[in-house]
């Protein structure tokens, strides 16, 4: 996963971000997704077409996927599926969100990365094997600091009556808007593939010290 890729820089309303030129991007935009998503689709079952008989449950998924995120703040996500030799493709993502939130008296939360860190639970494993979670500040060229945690995490499936999980590489980074009490851009990587976490954590970092904002 060493290898060297030329960057894409990618622009939004309020910020801009280079992602890796072979990674593609999940249109959730409410204006265009719907087309993106039937291209995507199209072009997946014409080089596959066995998996005709499934396009409008990939369809369904995916709408349903990008609009979750997009209520979720997200304006960015770049995916990345890569063959390195092996039989399964190395996956991993980077979606950019814009999020705030305000306490019981509906004041605006702070942004400030010392406390939104100091507010972040750090989680040990017990044993081999189990979900973890650091929590620091970094800074990030040209724009400050920021709280980011990183570990293999157990993320609640959304909307599942079972309440399942799956287990991921991730990382999340709180960049304060500036100007924007209460405000952050939130990047997140993350990736199913546990055995190249500590690749998937220089990637995300790479990827998210390109964070800046815009306009």
């Amino acid at each position: 996963m060493a290898r060297y890729m030329e960057a894409l820089t990618v622009e939004r309303g309020g910020f801009r971000i280079k992602v890796p030129e072979s990674w593609w991007e999940f249109d959730v935009r409410p204006e265009s997704r719907d087309d993106s998503i039937r291209r995507m689709v199209n072009e997946r079952v014409q080089q596959h077409p066995e998996l005709a008989q499934y396009r409008d449950t990939y369809m369904d998924f995916l709408r349903k996927a990008a609009a979750d995120a997009w209520k979720s703040g997200a304006l960015y996500c770049g995916c990345m599926a890569e063959s390195f030799g092996g039989e399964t493709p190395i996956t991993g993502s980077v979606t950019v969100s814009m999020v705030g939130g305000r306490n019981e008296r509906g004041e605006p939360l702070s942004n400030d990365p010392s406390v939104i860190a100091g507010q972040l639970g750090v989680k040990e494993a017990k044993k081999e094997g189990d979900s973890w979670r650091k929590v620091t500040t970094v800074d990030i060229p040209g724009v400050g600091p920021a709280a980011r945690t990183y570990g293999v995490e157990d993320i609640v499936v959304p909307d599942d009556a079972l309440n399942r999980t799956i287990r991921a590489v991730l990382m999340q980074t709180y960049i304060p808007v500036p100007g924007q009490e209460g405000k952050v851009a939130l990047v997140a990587g993350s990736s199913q593939v546990l055995d190249l976490a500590d690749s998937f954590f220089d990637i995300f970092d790479a990827i998210t010290s390109t964070f800046r904002f815009s306009g």
